[in-house]
């Protein structure tokens, strides 16, 4: 099933950038033809990169999640929204200092580039999902922020889907501190650009030999699109075929999950 632009060689591609929530896993449960498509990567000799804007996981942390499921994927294979946001603040700033709102995902990537901790006069106030979240860290960003602390978040995700509906995510999270001090944050994770070329450049990928498979249109098609790759938007996540009529640009395929690519692949070597 193909609604959208063309046909994607997928034997000719080299590289492949995959969203996780939606496409590889919903909640704890891996999603039909995942093991399949991760063979047919191995099989191929294909790169591959799992792509995930929740900047509460490390690496480790989210090979363990799959382990669970039954799917061996090495640490190397994940980045987050995290790293992107270190990777960012290292290249701005080296050796600078934040006051974090997050998870251990997100600590741990600025630890391991260098950044400390400070909630007296820090260089930022980074914010990504978590439940350290509270009025009181609120309290204390807001201030640190009109002290002179630039505002960063993780990511521009306004909600995620959980059990029964969704949880406010990260741009939500981050937008109170915008409105009480007025002033803008720059967000790290999908869709900006820099996360996407700090994917490619991990690949060892140029953008057109690369695919970026995602469930939704506002991060991974579009960011896919804009870095110049091939996309595919997988409607096995919170995309329909009718999202595809809310948006100005389509996604150069649309398949049912990931199983897809596999079988498509196949089938043209035959």
């Amino acid at each position: 099933m193909n609604m959208g632009k063309s046909v994607i060689d997928f034997n000719e591609k080299k590289g492949f950038i995959c969203d996780m929530d939606g496409v590889i896993y919903h909640g704890n449960q891996i999603l039909p033809g995942v093991p399949e498509f991760i063979q047919w990567l191995h099989d191929e000799k294909k790169e591959y990169l799992f792509l995930t804007n929740n900047s509460g996981y490390t690496p480790r942390e989210l090979n363990q999640k799959l382990a669970r499921m039954g799917l061996d994927v090495p640490e190397e294979h994940f980045y987050t929204s995290a790293l992107a946001t270190a990777a960012f603040l290292k290249e701005q700033a080296a050796g600078c200092s934040a006051f974090v709102i997050g998870e251990a995902g997100l600590l741990n990537a600025l630890y391991d580039v260098g950044i400390t901790m400070n909630d007296v006069n820090p260089d930022y106030v980074v914010v990504g999902e978590g439940r350290s979240y509270s009025l009181d860290t609120l309290t204390k960003a807001t201030n640190l922020v009109l002290k002179g602390a630039k505002l960063i978040g993780a990511n521009s995700d306004v909600s995620g889907p959980i059990e029964n509906g969704i949880a406010p995510a990260c741009r939500a999270l981050v937008a109170p501190i915008e409105m009480a001090t007025g002033t803008q944050a720059y967000f790290c994770g999908k869709p900006n650009p820099l996360m996407m070329r700090t994917g490619l450049n991990m690949l060892g990928c140029h953008s057109a030999e690369a695919v970026m498979v995602g469930d939704r249109m506002d991060t991974d098609v579009i960011s896919g699109m804009e870095s110049g790759m091939s996309t595919v938007l997988v409607l096995s996540g919170c995309s329909t075929k009718d999202t595809l009529k809310t948006y100005a640009y389509l996604p150069t395929m649309v398949l049912n999950g990931v199983g897809d690519i596999a079988s498509i692949a196949k089938a043209k070597e035959k």
